[in-house]
């Protein structure tokens, strides 16, 4: 499975959660099984894209944001007076 689809399937099960989080709160039993199902349905689909997105920037297919010649301002410390 490619990283662009264990995106969308876990882009479209937090949709889902997040949908029955506010049925379950309201009081609807099915709402708060289908959540607790949703939440180890994530946990697989996460660990999945965390493998993907590891793999994937190690053979760096995604795409890194350029380097800015920016040179970070210092912040000024405060001396204290003796």
């Amino acid at each position: 499975m490619s990283l662009n689809e264990t995106m969308n399937q876990l882009s479209h099960l937090l949709t889902n959660l997040a949908k029955d989080l506010t049925k379950a709160y309201r009081g609807t039993k099915a709402a708060a099984q289908r959540v607790r199902t949703g939440t180890i349905q994530l946990e697989k689909i996460a660990k999945k894209y965390r493998r993907e997105s590891v793999a994937a920037e190690k053979s760096s297919r995604v795409k890194k944001k350029p380097k800015t010649g920016k040179i970070p301002i210092k912040k000024s410390v405060k001396k204290k007076r003796s």
